[in-house]
């Protein structure tokens, strides 16, 4: 079978939820440094606005909750109006609170959902509702490595990027007629402010979000269903799945990926909770980056960990 030509990025216009910082911000650039044309969505208008001016070009920043349809809409049209028609999709935006499942809020549940699949749900079909008319785009969504396997200590965000994955493969099946591709990203752990606290585990590369950003743009020029930074990753999981359960289960206590997520260490993760904990989309339009959300209090009153970026 004859290589798959690489199609061209330069002039292209790509639209970025939760581009201000991490593997948005990475992947905005390497966009921008292709010749993309690039919309910044983020909940922190004033940190998207300041990306988009350090990166120059055609890029621009525009306000986005992407728990909110019509918010979805108004900053795909504003891509639009000062772009061109969108090309490309990135589903980026997404978080990750941690902590023992039955200790874990309604609340907390409810906004994982509302973001990391609601979210994601609500931009793909908006994103197609514009492309199909057209023959052509391309829906990008991130999810991880997660998605393929379950680690204790994050449950709902787990079973979050299970659903992205199975989302994506669904939807490129419908669409794969009508010119459209679809793609979902599945990162290991990424060294962002999000990985703060977690452990390092035998055989898990962690990777700079920069990796993550070259996959995306390497995936917008040669488009495939699944990609898992790093690439070993792929492997690992194919032969992973054909180990019988029990082998399964050894296999990630002997690397220590069962520990991934449940052995943070929640005092390393304090700047960021911190953070996190002054960006409820409720309190502040403007409040803090997309995907940045505080955690609902636990039962004793304390703020309870949060999380951003769809990389862990």
């Amino acid at each position: 079978m004859a290589k798959q030509a690489p199609r061209p990025i330069h002039g292209r216009v790509v639209a970025l939820t939760g581009g201000a910082r991490g593997i948005g911000r990475a992947t905005a650039r390497a966009l921008a440094a292709a010749g993309a044309r690039v919309a910044i969505g983020d909940l922190d208008s004033e940190l998207a606005r300041r990306t988009a001016a350090e990166i120059g070009g055609d890029c621009f920043a525009a306000h986005l909750d992407v728990t909110d349809r019509d918010s979805f809409a108004r900053f795909l049209e504003a891509a639009e109006d000062r772009l061109g028609a969108v090309d490309v999709l990135v589903n980026n935006a997404g978080i990750m609170p941690l902590g023992p499942f039955h200790e874990e809020s309604d609340e907390t549940a409810i906004r994982q959902v509302d973001i990391n699949l609601h979210g994601v749900i609500t931009g793909t079909k908006l994103a197609l509702h514009r492309m199909r008319p057209r023959g052509a785009g391309h829906v990008v969504n991130l999810a991880s490595y997660a998605g393929k396997v379950a680690p204790p200590g994050g449950a709902t965000y787990i079973a979050c990027k299970h659903a992205v994955v199975g989302l994506t493969a669904s939807v490129a099946y419908e669409t794969r007629d009508d010119g459209i591709d679809c793609t979902v990203v599945m990162p290991g752990v990424v060294n962002t402010e999000l990985a703060a606290g977690l452990p390092q585990s035998r055989g898990v590369k962690w990777v700079e979000p920069e990796d993550v950003a070259d996959a995306i743009v390497e995936a917008i020029r040669r488009p495939r269903l699944e990609v898992y930074v790093p690439r070993e990753l792929g492997p690992l999981w194919r032969v992973g799945v054909l180990l019988p359960r029990r082998a399964q289960e050894w296999l990630a206590r002997a690397t220590k990926g069962d520990r991934i997520l449940a052995d943070a260490d929640f005092s390393r993760r304090s700047a960021y909770e911190s953070r996190a904990a002054r960006s409820e989309p409720s309190l502040s339009p403007d409040a803090d980056a997309a995907g940045d959300v505080q955690r609902p209090p636990d039962s004793a009153g304390a703020p309870a960990p949060a999380g951003v970026e769809t990389s862990a």
